[in-house]
């Protein structure tokens, strides 16, 4: 398992970002793609947009060979993502498939008060094999959240989620690419598949889309064009995201547009729970770039807090009696950790529980998992961006020298 894990869902968005201005020449705007994940299709009834959500079980592949029992919407978590214009009515219609009752809160929207989601308080709760339904018009724009108001500490726990993207009526500029990317935590014992919806502080597993590196898709954006990336968490924790090789803005948070005046350059954004902060870049340097969050752990997999500190501890005697019942056992931070891996695919761990650090680069394996990606930056894209590495020009890559001869 390796960088190419993701390539079938990469290979996607490629195509979707080439056929873009044919697909979509009459509409003002440039469609939302979000990553390892789809938008939810739409009806006309009369000048309606008819939507339809199914709140419903389902297993994840976070990556190939891990899979996850999560709830979401139509297969999905985070669920499909909603897309429509300012001025638009829209009619949702939301069945659930649920084992208990469950409503959707249409998270940072102006809408009449009974619409708002919150059962108990302003509907009564859709029961198991219930659909009800929600139309409002769209009074503003700007990248909100749909999740239930309905024991939110196991539904949302457990992947329920997803974009609402209302585009503006008037388009001040119109960008190249346009990402969603939800950011979400787990906590899944090894060797089991169930989340644990307990967890308040312990989470193990990091994720952009429900996504785990390397299973995450890759960011394709073209040298000097517009991107705008939304961010969205619902988790327990804040997550400062940072992208190597450009400088963005924040344009917009979940309650409206960011004033241009108020718009400072920077390489991380913060996105605290409850939150959306989206952000735009003109990217100028081709290349291969780190996408991450920038907690350390959280750009890691099947973490695990409990081990006892090892560093500068001699384990080779412990080694040799543990290897003759465990031949592939290895001690793990004596040297730190870097090592665990190079001898990744070998330590095999508890079944569904992938490696710690499993992503192969160009020059060696990346020493990063869970919460991460890479922006991959070109003159042009073609459909092989999303399955090739960036090819350095002469001179231009780090590599070893005798200091001693270098300093004559």
């Amino acid at each position: 398992m390796n960088y190419k894990l993701s390539l079938i869902s990469a290979k996607i968005i490629i195509i979707l970002l080439l056929s873009i201005n044919i697909v979509n020449a009459s509409d003002s705007y440039t469609p939302v793609i979000t990553p390892n994940g789809s938008t939810l299709p739409y009806k006309m009834d009369g000048s309606v947009k008819v939507f339809h959500l199914i709140a419903e079980q389902f297993k994840r592949e976070f990556m190939p060979g891990f899979s996850v029992d999560c709830w979401g919407y139509n297969g999905q978590t985070p669920g499909p993502t909603i897309e429509a214009v300012e001025g638009d009515r829209i009619r949702i219609l939301v069945t659930n498939k649920l084992p208990e009752h469950t409503t959707i809160h249409w998270h940072g929207l102006f809408l009449p008060n009974g619409m708002d989601g919150v059962g108990g308080l302003t509907q009564h709760y859709i029961d198991p094999g219930e659909t009800y339904l929600y139309e409002f018009d769209l009074v503003q724009h700007g990248t909100f959240m749909y999740h239930p108001h309905a024991d939110e500490a196991v539904q949302m726990a457990l992947g329920m989620e997803g974009f609402m993207v209302i585009h503006p009526k008037e388009l001040p500029y119109k960008v190249d690419h346009d990402y969603a990317i939800f950011l979400h935590m787990w906590q899944i014992p090894p060797g089991t598949s169930k989340p644990n919806p307990n967890a308040m502080f312990d989470f193990n597993y990091f994720s952009f889309n429900s996504k785990i590196y390397p299973g995450t898709a890759p960011i394709l954006a073209k040298e000097n064009g517009r991107i705008r990336v939304r961010f969205a968490n619902l988790s327990m924790e804040s997550h400062p995201i940072h992208i190597h090789g450009v400088s963005f803005k924040v344009t917009a948070t979940e309650g409206g547009d960011v004033p241009e005046s108020a718009q400072t350059p920077t390489t991380t954004v913060n996105v605290p729970p409850g939150t959306v902060k989206t952000i735009e870049f003109v990217p100028e340097y081709a290349g291969d770039w780190p996408f991450h969050c920038h907690k350390a752990h959280h750009a890691m997999n099947a973490m695990e807090h409990n081990l006892p500190n090892m560093m500068g501890v001699n384990q080779t005697n412990a080694d040799k009696k543990i290897q003759k019942s465990f031949p592939n056992y290895m001690s793990m931070g004596t040297n730190g950790m870097g090592d665990m891996q190079e001898h990744s695919e070998h330590m095999k761990g508890p079944k569904n529980t992938p490696p710690m650090m499993l992503g192969k680069g160009p020059f060696d394996n990346i020493s990063m998992g869970g919460m991460f990606t890479v922006l991959k930056v070109r003159k042009e894209l073609t459909p092989e961006t999303a399955s090739t590495w960036y090819d350095h020009p002469p001179g231009t890559v780090s590599r070893k020298v005798d200091i001693d001869t270098e300093k004559k």
